[in-house]
C-alpha cells in the first residue's frame, strides 16, 4: 500500500551491505531504461565519491523500500558555505529522483515533494531546479507546475568518420593566425603552480556561457575547488586532459578539457571548451578543438566517441561541433520552481 512508503534519508558514510545492494540494483535499472548505450560506472566507484563528501557541497539521499527492494532514490545538493559561489547560489537547491518502472503512476514520485519542501527550508533555499531527458520526467515536472529554463544539446562524435586532414588545417590555421600564442597540452592535473591563473581565466570564460533563463548565480573555480576536482577524478579513476591557448603576454585566451576513464573505454567526455571574447576571431576554438581531437586519437585509440554538451542557444560552439562531425545525440530540459510555487502545489495534494 502506499501508506508503506516511506522517504527514509541515508547517510553513505554509515550505510550497510543491505542498502548498496539494494542501491545499485536500482542504479542498474535506471541505467539499462534511461542511458543503455552509455558506459555503466562502476559500484566502487559510485560508493567511494557518496561516501567521500564534497566539502563545497551539501548532498542529501533518501530511499523509499518495500519488501527489501528499493522502489525509489532521491538526492538532493545544494551548495556550502564554503563554497566560493555560496552567496550567488545559496538559495538554489537541485533535485534529482527516479521510481521503478513497475511503481509509476502510483503516488511514489510525489511523496518526495514533502522531503523537497523540507530540505529546501532546512537550506534557505527558494528556488529549485530538476533535469530530464526522457517522456516521464518532463510529464512529472510538467505536472508539478515547474518551468522550462533551459535546453541542453548533448552532441556525439565518431571517431572513425573524424577528417582528421581538416583538423590538422584548423590546427595549421590557428597557428597562422596567432603567431605569437602559444599551445600547451596537459596530460593528467594541471601542475599546482598554474592553478591561480587557470582558475581565474576559468572563472571567466564559465561566466560567458549562455544559460538562456536558467537562474543561476557566478560560477568561481578556485585553486581550493581544483584541488577537490582533482581528488575527485583520482578517486574515480579519471584521465584529465587540458588544451589550452596562452598569448605573448601570459595571458591564457582558449582552454579545452576532456576525461577519460579505465571504465568508459570507448568513450571519451569533452568537457568546457572557452575562448576570451577579446580572441575570438582568430580560429582558437576550431584550434584548440582541433588539437585535442588529435590528441585523443594518439592517446586512446580504442575511443570510439567523444561527447559533449552545450546550451540549444550556444550557435558558435553548436557550430564547430557540427563542422568537425558531431551530431545531436540527445536532448535534455533544466526546469525550474520556486519554494512557495511547491507549497502551492502540496496544498492541492
Amino acid at each position: 500500500m502506499i501508506s508503506e512508503l516511506t522517504p527514509v534519508r541515508v547517510e553513505p558514510g554509515s550505510a550497510d551491505a543491505s542498502y548498496w545492494k539494494r542501491f545499485h540494483e536500482l542504479r542498474r535499472l535506471r541505467h539499462a531504461e534511461l542511458w543503455p548505450e552509455d558506459p555503466f560506472r562502476p559500484d566502487d566507484v559510485i560508493e567511494a565519491l557518496m561516501k567521500r563528501g564534497d566539502p563545497f557541497e551539501s548532498h542529501e539521499y533518501f530511499e523509499i523500500v518495500r519488501n527489501g527492494a528499493m522502489v525509489s532514490w532521491f538526492h538532493g545538493e545544494t551548495v556550502t558555505a564554503a563554497n566560493p559561489e555560496y552567496a550567488t547560489n545559496k538559495h538554489l537547491y537541485w533535485a534529482d529522483a527516479y521510481v521503478r518502472p513497475d511503481q509509476r503512476r502510483k503516488g511514489v514520485g510525489s511523496r518526495w515533494l514533502n522531503v523537497l519542501a523540507k530540505d529546501m527550508d532546512e537550506h534557505g533555499c527558494t528556488v529549485v531546479g530538476f533535469n530530464a531527458e526522457h517522456p516521464e520526467g518532463h510529464a512529472f515536472l510538467a505536472w508539478l507546475g515547474a518551468k522550462p529554463k533551459l535546453t541542453e544539446i548533448e552532441s556525439r562524435l565518431e571517431m572513425a568518420g573524424v577528417d582528421w586532414p581538416m583538423l590538422e588545417r584548423w590546427v595549421h590555421e590557428g597557428q597562422k593566425k596567432s603567431p605569437e600564442t602559444r599551445l600547451e597540452i596537459y596530460d593528467g592535473p594541471l601542475p599546482e603552480e598554474m592553478w591561480a591563473d587557470f582558475a581565474a581565466q576559468r572563472t571567466a570564460l564559465l561566466n560567458t556561457m549562455p544559460f538562456e533563463n536558467l537562474e543561476l548565480g557566478d560560477i568561481v573555480v578556485t585553486p581550493d575547488r581544483i584541488r577537490e576536482w582533482n581528488e575527485q577524478s583520482a578517486l574515480a579513476g579519471k584521465v584529465l586532459h587540458n588544451v589550452l591557448t596562452r598569448e605573448a603576454d601570459g595571458t591564457i585566451s582558449g582552454m579545452t578539457d576532456v576525461e577519460w576513464a579505465p571504465y568508459s573505454r570507448t568513450h571519451v567526455q569533452q568537457q568546457f571548451t572557452g575562448v576570451l571574447p577579446s580572441a575570438r576571431g582568430r580560429g582558437i576554438g576550431k584550434w584548440i578543438k582541433a588539437a585535442m581531437l588529435l590528441h585523443v586519437r594518439e592517446l586512446y585509440p580504442g575511443a570510439l566517441w567523444v561527447a559533449t554538451g552545450n546550451a540549444h542557444s550556444n550557435a558558435p560552439m553548436l557550430k564547430i561541433n557540427s563542422d568537425l562531425g558531431f551530431k545531436p545525440y540527445r536532448k535534455a530540459v533544466e526546469y525550474q520552481i520556486t519554494r512557495d510555487e511547491l507549497g502551492a502545489k502540496l496544498q492541492t495534494l
